[in-house]
């Protein structure tokens, strides 16, 4: 399977960069803490709780933007870290399931050795009666006979 840590995961803690969920829940509680420390500011000059959130939340978004210029660059970014490894993972499982390359390699064992052609007993007699020919995909129907 994966190893605990993927390579990416281990460059990423090297230079600093949290990952994904660290990223979401920091700009989550920036924008919350704004939008608290704006509700309580309207409500000390004497603006009513409810009245002082609803504000808040008007002013905190833009507020947010410009604030937190650099954490949502940082959200950004981990965002297409995460997209770009979840596309090249998608992509080599498919690769996998049509058959085209093996499995990835697993660090704690050595890869298998794979034998470069058919084997030597069913190259020799041909085969056996009703097994697929050499090369062919035995769940796609072969051109024989009629479809339905």
């Amino acid at each position: 399977m994966t190893s605990p840590t993927p390579p990416q995961a281990a460059a990423r803690e090297r230079a600093g960069e949290p990952g994904l969920a660290t990223t979401v829940a920091l700009y989550t509680l920036a924008r919350l803490g704004l939008l608290a420390v704006t509700t309580v500011v309207l409500a000390v000059i004497g603006v009513p709780w409810l009245v002082a959130l609803l504000v808040a939340l008007v002013v905190a978004l833009p507020l947010s933007m410009v604030l937190f210029r650099g954490l949502r660059g940082r959200l950004d970014r981990a965002i297409a870290a995460s997209t770009a490894r979840r596309s090249s993972e998608r992509a080599s499982l498919r690769a996998q399931l049509r058959g085209d390359v093996g499995p990835p390699p697993s660090p704690d064992m050595p890869s298998p050795e794979v034998p470069s052609g058919p084997p030597a007993a069913a190259s020799a007699a041909g085969g056996a009666a009703g097994e697929a020919p050499t090369g062919a995909d035995p769940a796609r129907p072969t051109d024989e006979g009629p479809t339905r």
